[in-house]
């Protein structure tokens, strides 16, 4: 288990995230709405779980930070008010035409 969760629900959670970055692809999804998104489908996620899978998938390049206008010029943006967009490895892992271990919930 990783900080409460077993790693079935976290295949399962960055898996999401990436079906919802693919909808609004190539724009870009707010954390927040994100998060808020993903409530219907867990109702008892809290959002450092979706922070740390964003963090997971943007280090993997799957997702891409996008800086906005509205970002303070230091880089302290919350994490609820950053913005992620899908990049094209993560637009072909969504589509499964590439795989990763580490998203593939048939493995354990």
């Amino acid at each position: 288990m990783a900080n409460g969760r077993k790693t079935r629900q976290i295949k399962r959670m960055r898996n999401e995230i990436l079906v919802a970055m693919k909808v609004v692809y190539p724009a870009a999804l707010q954390a927040e709405t994100l998060f808020r998104s993903l409530l219907t489908l867990f109702p008892m996620l809290e959002f450092d779980h979706v922070k740390r899978d964003l963090h997971y998938l943007s280090e993997k390049d799957y997702l891409q930070r996008v800086q906005t206008d509205l970002d303070n010029g230091n880089g302290l943006t919350p994490w609820r008010r950053r913005w992620f967009r899908l990049t094209t490895a993560g637009l072909e892992l969504a589509d499964h035409c590439i795989s990763d271990p580490a998203l593939d919930e048939t493995s354990q």
